[in-house]
């Protein structure tokens, strides 16, 4: 067994800005917070629980964008002081809890601070963890053909055109053949360098890095049911009900939306931003994971930025209809979702939804290794065909 470290968490941003941010908080109205915040900062551990009891009251005291900032920040603050016990306790797994939830829930001024003390933390986990697995590759992906999951595939699949499939797309192929003109394409030799391409195809290495850290998993059909939900769970209890074959479809769990890379640093590591995503002047928008079991369905919608889908582990069913379909698309008046189809293409509603019967569209099935470019306002629908791990970036 390694070393176990015995020196606390340092936490070198939280200290110089103490005096700051309680007074912030205190302007806000949280005098109470800063008075219990100051007695967390000596080590009590009850008002280390205390604070994070408070300030997470407040950020769920209305709609997320109504919370003032500063609160976020004492959520972070306090997350730190409640990892900070935990640690001198030895407690390392409560402690990464409450750096992972301060990193979720928090604001950004103590994000070094949480971003090192999470680095030393799992240092301390992994010297415990795991040793059984070290050498051992334990693979979850099973191989299998088209005409397998075909019967699952939406109504009219592969009777249109196939979007395109290029080896070797040069910088300005892909500028003038695919970006300035709006046209989607698959890049198929471009990933093969990855090292996720290797490691994340294997459970043990995912445990490994990552096995112990807290996301946010969404729960159901998709995000358009009725029984959606979120929840918080470490990443190992994630990939065990993901591994599960008892879950129906409204305890389906999948990881989307999240950044999670900006999350757990050593799966950031295992990726490599393309090229292709600097063209024209462009910048990265966001690069979210997207983590889930085979038959989970993304409802057809649209994206407003350029967006390259990167498929690392298993398969999926894509198809597209183009931005100028989108009367005929039927999409949501809700603001919320205004970017969502109403219709389900799994069981389309001929009677309420018939133009979109005819429409003319794309479709593919995206292969481990490549990446599939979407242009913006595409509408996309995607349906999982195995468990994968994949991840997409918006540029601009």
């Amino acid at each position: 067994m390694s070393a176990v470290p015995t020196d606390g968490l340092d936490t070198p941003v939280l200290d110089s800005k103490l005096s700051q941010l309680l007074q912030r908080v205190a302007e806000a109205g949280g005098y109470a917070f800063a008075s219990i915040a100051t007695r967390a900062s000596t080590g009590d551990p009850r008002a280390a629980e205390a604070a994070r009891e408070m300030a997470w009251e407040q950020l769920h005291s209305g709609p997320w964008h109504s919370v003032v900032p500063v609160w976020r920040d004492a959520y972070a603050m306090s997350c730190l002081y409640v990892a900070k016990n935990h640690f001198t306790s030895r407690e390392f797994e409560l402690a990464l809890k409450a750096l992972d939830m301060g990193l979720i829930m928090g604001g950004l001024t103590l994000r070094d601070d949480l971003d090192s003390c999470i680095r030393k933390v799992s240092s301390a986990l992994r010297g415990e963890e795991f040793r059984d697995a070290a050498g051992k590759k334990n693979e979850w992906y099973q191989h299998f053909t088209l005409s397998e999951v075909a019967k699952s595939l939406p109504s009219k699949s592969f009777s249109c055109r196939t979007v395109g499939k290029k080896c070797g797309l040069s910088m300005e192929g892909f500028l003038q053949q695919h970006f300035l003109p709006g046209s989607p394409v698959i890049i198929s030799d471009s990933m093969a360098h990855w090292p996720a391409m290797e490691r994340w195809n294997d459970v043990n290495y995912l445990k490994r890095v990552a096995g112990s850290r807290t996301v946010p998993v969404e729960v159901g059909k998709n995000y358009l049911s009725p029984e959606w939900r979120q929840e918080l769970i470490t990443f190992s209890d994630f990939i065990e009900r993901v591994q599960s074959s008892k879950c129906s479809s409204a305890d389906t769990v999948y990881l989307a939306q999240h950044q999670l890379f900006e999350q757990i640093d050593e799966l950031r590591q295992d990726i490599v931003i393309p090229d292709y995503c600097f063209v024209g002047g462009g910048e990265i928008r966001s690069v979210n994971a997207w983590f889930g079991p085979a038959r989970t369905v993304t409802p057809l919608h649209h994206d407003p930025h350029h967006n390259l889908l990167a498929q690392v582990v298993g398969k999926k069913y894509i198809r597209l209809y183009h931005s100028s379909l989108s009367d005929d698309l039927y999409p949501y008046s809700e603001s919320m979702l205004c970017n969502s189809s109403q219709v389900d293409l799994d069981n389309i509603d001929e009677k309420e939804f018939p133009r979109i019967l005819d429409l003319e569209f794309m479709d593919c099935v995206l292969e481990e290794g490549e990446m599939l470019y979407v242009p913006p306002k595409w509408w996309h629908y995607e349906r999982r065909l195995s468990l994968e791990f994949d991840f997409w970036r918006g540029f601009r």
